[in-house]
């Protein structure tokens, strides 16, 4: 049975999206069919992997507004063994409409359903807020990732996070656990850096990767091509680091 995993940050900043993209397309190097799922209203999970938001016959709003079935919405990628729900503007009024819903927070999960057999992984791009869109994508998930910034302010952000992630269990999903927290935006020159971790570490034992994602131009630029950073160039330091980060994941499983 395939696994649903969500990257969830309520902080808004912090890689969520990129991690998504160089994630989900690692895990298709790796040989694991993987349905990328882009429930955030920017669509930049979508865009970031060569889709155009423009030109969707149907889209992840389509699939939780309107009931269309998830399998007439995905689309492949061009991309190894990586596939998707794309998402567009169309979805930024959808938590409006999902408010009406008597089943709101079941949606996505109850579409999700017909194909989760389907896939080996499926990743979760969620929006950086704790609204209905993330609730649904929450609750249809088995775990989730935390992608965390080395700086004073996440550490803020990660206590609200965790009591985000209790009401959830015990509200709608008493299965969801967290996978693990991986470290975004590392500078080994940086004190600070080394501190956070180490706090987290602390919190959280065995919980955090032990690969970190590093600052670098390259991981900016992908997106405008379309393209994970593990095609768009690479031999760089964060498609290595995305690479063994999944290998760190897959051998946990």
């Amino acid at each position: 049975m395939g696994k649903t995993v969500s990257i969830f940050n309520q902080k808004g900043g912090v890689g969520k999206t990129t991690t998504c993209i160089n994630f989900a397309a690692a895990l298709g190097q790796k040989d694991k069919k993987t349905l990328l799922v882009d429930v955030d209203p920017q669509g930049n999970s979508t865009s970031g992997v060569g889709i155009d938001k423009s030109d969707l016959e149907a889209s992840s709003y389509d699939v939780l507004i309107n009931g269309v079935p998830v399998k007439d919405a995905i689309v492949q990628t061009e991309f190894k063994n990586l596939f998707l729900l794309p998402a567009n503007m169309n979805l930024a009024g959808a938590e409006l409409e999902l408010a009406e819903n008597e089943n709101r927070f079941n949606v996505l999960k109850k579409a999700l359903a017909p194909i989760v057999l389907d896939f080996d992984y499926i990743i979760i791009d969620c929006p950086p807020s704790l609204g209905l869109l993330s609730l649904n994508a929450l609750t249809a998930s088995d775990t989730l990732i935390v992608p965390l910034q080395c700086e004073y302010y996440a550490l803020e952000g990660l206590s609200q996070l965790v009591s985000t992630v209790r009401t959830v269990k015990q509200n709608y999903n008493e299965h969801l656990e967290l996978e693990g927290i991986v470290f975004t935006m590392y500078d080994s020159r940086l004190k600070l850096n080394q501190q956070v971790i180490d706090e987290v570490d602390r919190f959280f034992p065995n919980k955090s990767y032990k690969t970190f994602i590093p600052r670098s131009v390259k991981l900016a630029e992908a997106p405008s091509f379309g393209e994970p950073v593990l095609y768009y160039e690479k031999y760089s330091k964060p498609s290595f680091a995305y690479k063994k980060l999944t290998e760190e994941f897959l051998k946990k499983q």
